[in-house]
């Protein structure tokens, strides 16, 4: 009988296509890293349709938009592009989608998904023209890091909230308040978040996922959530499929959010990328080699995503935990890329682990105590947490022992999380940025792009004011 991966015609084509051996790689590694990876970024499929629900969305239908585009984009990436790197709806970019542009600002879902789909034809237009290098050396380095960590400790701040850790209050906008009332939701998500975080330590991949199903056996346990079954059909897309409304995207704000949206996800792209090629070792002479086929399969994800009903489709660093177990082509993954397939058959798992919980809060105001109830979602909570731990290591890359970096880098960390908006806090940091190097003298500094976007926050910013 032929060894599995040597002798066998179709694992020798497979081999030479994707160029397996001369990578320094085996069949049963690429496998192995396809699995790897998927483990360690599948908690999006329980987080994303909670998270964009909250927008009135059919959480069933995001998780097919979400596993579809996923598998697209992933598949694109490993037989076009051919590397070890699989893509989802992105964290950050979907807390962006469901808090700032749908909650803070009131734009319905519909339109959202239009302007997700704006920023994914302009990322496809950019890589066609190779203008995507133009358009991240608008903004310092030093900035785009303090986007990151900002974005990440927005990201956290949500996950304390859907733990039932944080609840409003009236004098200090959140406070923990009596956790005996809330029991049930806070040790849910603790023991999900203690888990993970040891496993996390312990570099075993998945160990987000692995959490989440801790937070899943204590939350039946407790009585937070109850048994609805495993795997059923997929569920329906027709809810948010072609949804989208194009209406209202050429005004001046949604054009800007468009932009936020684009340069969020080029950022993300360009630092994954260049993360996961290093640890693979594909970065030859400083360059990825079909680096624009691979900015194409995010283009393209981004694009179907929101034609299909989900938020804004990027490459995930998680991809590295593939990469150390021995991927290094593409083929790792297609094997990703097809576990997002399999998992649209999961939707019941989905929608207890992602399903609401409801809460009873008491606010004191000057008129006496107001009884409020909340719905919050304890077990993908921990999922949350960590991510945006992890994202806030950006925040080492900073230089902060000047003020022209450290002033604009710090309205942005907290800008984002203070006004629950990552737009109002990259505009913090843009325009403070600019104002300095202006006001300093040190005008060539940055680049004209920098200020003439300086300049239509600062417009926006006081027609704000002015009403």
């Amino acid at each position: 009988m032929p060894r599995w991966g040597q002798e066998v015609p179709i694992f020798q084509r497979i081999d030479h296509y994707f160029g397996v051996r001369a990578a320094g790689s085996t069949l049963r590694r690429e496998v192995g890293g396809g699995l790897t990876t998927f483990l360690a970024m599948a908690y999006i499929l329980f987080v994303q349709p909670a998270m964009l629900g909250a927008t009135g969305m059919d959480p069933g239908a995001v998780l097919t938009a979400t596993c579809l585009s996923a598998a697209l984009a992933t598949l694109i990436m490993g037989l076009w592009a051919r590397y070890p790197v699989a893509l989802a709806p992105g964290m950050g970019l979907n807390a962006f989608f469901a808090f700032t542009v749908c909650g803070t600002m009131g734009i319905p879902w519909q339109q959202a998904l239009g302007l997700v789909l704006c920023s994914g034809v302009l990322f496809l237009f950019l890589g066609l023209f190779r203008l995507r290098d133009r358009i991240v050396a608008v903004l310092p380095e030093d900035l785009q890091h303090a986007i990151a960590a900002g974005i990440g400790i927005f990201i956290a701040f949500i996950g304390f909230k859907e733990a039932g850790l944080l609840v409003p209050d009236a004098n200090t906008f959140l406070t923990v308040g009596d956790l005996s009332a809330r029991w049930q939701p806070v040790t849910t998500a603790v023991a999900g978040l203690v888990v993970a975080a040891a496993l996390m330590a312990r570099k075993v991949p998945g160990a987000i996922l692995v959490g989440i199903g801790v937070s899943l056996v204590v939350a039946l346990l407790v009585g937070a959530t109850r048994w609805t079954g495993l795997v059923s059909a997929p569920p329906s897309i027709a809810p948010t499929a072609l949804q989208l409304d194009l209406t209202a995207v050429f005004t001046p704000t949604n054009l800007g959010l468009v932009l936020l949206f684009l340069y969020t996800d080029l950022f993300d792209t360009v630092g994954t990328l260049l993360g996961v090629g290093t640890q693979a070792g594909l970065i030859k002479d400083g360059r990825l080699e079909r680096g624009d086929r691979a900015f194409l399969a995010d283009a393209v994800g981004t694009t179907v995503g929101a034609l299909l009903g989900t938020s804004t489709v990027t490459s995930y660093i998680e991809s590295t935990a593939g990469v150390e177990v021995g991927a290094r082509t593409g083929l790792a993954s297609v094997v990703t890329g097809v576990l997002f397939l399999a998992a649209l058959f999961f939707y019941p798992l989905a929608e207890m682990v992602g399903g609401a919980v409801a809460i009873q809060t008491t606010i004191m105001t000057s008129s006496g105590p107001v009884s409020h109830e909340l719905f919050i979602h304890p077990i993908t909570a921990p999922a949350l947490i960590l991510v945006g731990a992890m994202m806030a290591r950006s925040l080492s890359r900073i230089h902060w022992t000047g003020p022209q970096a450290a002033i604009p880098c710090f309205l942005v960390v907290i800008g984002i999380p203070l006004t629950f908006s990552i737009a109002h806090g990259i505009s913090f940091g843009i325009m403070a940025w600019a104002a300095i190097a202006f006001l300093s003298g040190r005008t060539r500094s940055i680049s004209w792009g920098m200020y003439a976007l300086a300049g239509l926050l600062a417009v926006g910013w006081m027609r704000a004011l002015l009403g």
